[in-house]
């Protein structure tokens, strides 16, 4: 079969086009990673469900395109990122490493580790390589001294880029004005306002846990080098695709395109394709650390929550369309997720009792209606529905929709196929009965039904729900969790 073209949006030409890699033998993307000074917090986190779904999808198509297999690489950020997005302020980690007194090589590796187990929860793959900025410093003071003749000037503070000699500088932003483009640190002796920093200069008397030699000092690189160097080094001066959150459509990636072209003294920006997931909001703003009292994932799992629903909250809204965070949202996907598996188990169980051979010709259909709504710009919103309408098909058998379900699984990552409806039910932290004692008291239950003392029944049954346990007669689970994740 002949998959449908995929046609992706481009925020460099704002306009969707038509992909096709530099190179068929391997597609080649590169998505800036965290800055692990604090936890993730979930609108942190939906840029790496809309990077998997990209990995996902160029994945699966790659046989029918005839595509080599994807490198993809995503960075750590240990290093080098300043306090505020705007290029201003102290550096996250050694803000973070003074406030805890901790090493800051101990909050990285924490820090590290607790977001790869995040991207574990969601079913995210782990990428080709990770790539850690502290491992290419030489490979960023070469890159910094290669630009610096044509490109950059010294202040006390540092080596700083002047981008006033590069083409088109900030046309990924959108033509912004300075209000909005030069949100860059005010420094006195800057060229131009929109000059940023290649290498922090560590001041007089500062005492900094990481700071190297460098030609300009020592000191620091800025964050934008990092992910320049890195991305050029593994997957070459050109690729074929960039991603990160639209935050980084406004300073970080012009500052990166900026870099680029000055090492290669032309025009290309470094990738063919720039792409940008929107805000998660919440109804009071854009969710930020800065904010303070932010949500990590790991908070809804200790409320009880899957994290493959908020995998699903993600994939129910268009990655470039603003994404409302509440209670509400969460829970209807949460409910969801919970019925797509009630389905798939169900499905599961009459095909091992009546196998049979699928129907391949009109599971064929909904394979490819898959794809041609995963091949307009990852609409997933639009591939949901065929999940459901295959599900629900009598006209195929349920081994056939079992095995419809293994396409919509490689480019959804829902694990619909494997997940159990036991491994959805999360134990809330704050519960204080054990799931021993909710199986004694619904046999207690089951005991005082059948001896139809029905008053004591019903005690039992309150009893458990004041204990945030949902009592499900009739159904085989028997029980859940009462989740009140509020509005």
């Amino acid at each position: 079969m002949t998959g449908a073209p995929l046609d992706l949006y481009n925020s460099l030409t704002r306009r969707v086009d038509r992909f096709a890699p530099i190179d068929a033998a391997s597609v080649r993307v590169y998505s800036c990673g965290p800055t692990v000074y604090n936890y993730a917090h979930i609108g942190n986190l939906r840029a790496y469900v809309f990077t998997d779904t990209l990995s996902r999808v160029l994945t699966w198509k790659a046989g029918d395109m005839g595509w080599g297999p994807l490198t993809h690489v995503i960075n750590i950020t240990d290093v080098g990122h300043l306090t505020s997005d705007a290029d201003a302020g102290d550096d996250k980690m050694e803000a973070a490493a003074r406030a805890s007194a901790k090493s800051i090589w101990d909050i990285a590796a924490h820090y590290t580790q607790a977001f790869k187990q995040n991207l574990a929860d969601l079913n995210i793959r782990a990428p080709s390589r990770w790539s850690v900025a502290t491992d290419h410093i030489a490979d960023m003071i070469a890159f910094a001294g290669q630009i610096a003749p044509g490109h950059c000037y010294e202040l006390d503070s540092g080596l700083y880029f002047d981008v006033s000699t590069v083409p088109d500088y900030g046309a990924l932003a959108g033509g912004q004005d300075d209000a909005a483009e030069g949100r860059i640190d005010a420094v006195a002796g800057k060229r131009n306002r929109q000059d940023f920093a290649i290498w922090r200069t560590s001041p007089p008397g500062e005492n900094r846990q990481m700071e190297w030699d460098s030609p300009w000092g020592r000191g620091a690189p800025g964050w934008h080098l990092e992910c320049s160097v890195m991305s050029k080094k593994y997957l070459g001066a050109q690729f074929d695709i960039h991603t990160g959150g639209i935050d980084h459509r406004e300073i970080h990636h012009p500052n990166e395109i900026a870099q680029n072209q000055a090492h290669c003294d032309c025009t290309e920006t470094g990738a063919n394709w720039w792409m940008h997931n929107n805000f998660l909001v919440e109804r009071a703003g854009k969710m930020s650390k800065s904010a303070g009292g932010f949500t990590t994932l790991q908070s809804l799992i200790d409320k009880g929550v899957h994290p493959l629903a908020y995998r699903l909250m993600c994939l129910s809204a268009h990655y470039r369309s603003e994404l409302e965070f509440s209670g509400e949202t969460l829970m209807a996907s949460v409910t969801r997720l919970k019925r797509l598996a009630m389905t798939v188990s169900a499905l599961r169980d009459r095909a091992a009792a009546a196998p049979d051979a699928p129907s391949a010709e009109r599971a064929l259909g909904y394979r490819e209606r898959l794809d041609q709504a995963v091949s307009d710009d990852l609409n997933t919103p639009r591939a949901l529905p065929v999940l459901d309408e295959m599900l629900a098909d009598k006209k195929l058998s349920p081994a056939a929709r079992i095995a419809a379900l293994a396409d919509f699984d490689a480019v959804l990552g829902l694990d619909l196929a494997m997940i159990t409806r036991e491994a959805l039910r999360v134990r809330p932290t704050a519960a204080t009965i054990t799931t021993e004692e909710i199986a004694r008291r619904l046999a207690e239950r089951r005991e005082a039904r059948a001896d139809k003392d029905f008053a004591r029944s019903d005690a039992i049954r309150d009893a458990l729900t004041a204990a945030g346990v949902e009592v499900m007669d009739g159904d085989p689970l028997g029980w859940d969790w009462r989740l009140t994740l509020g509005g």
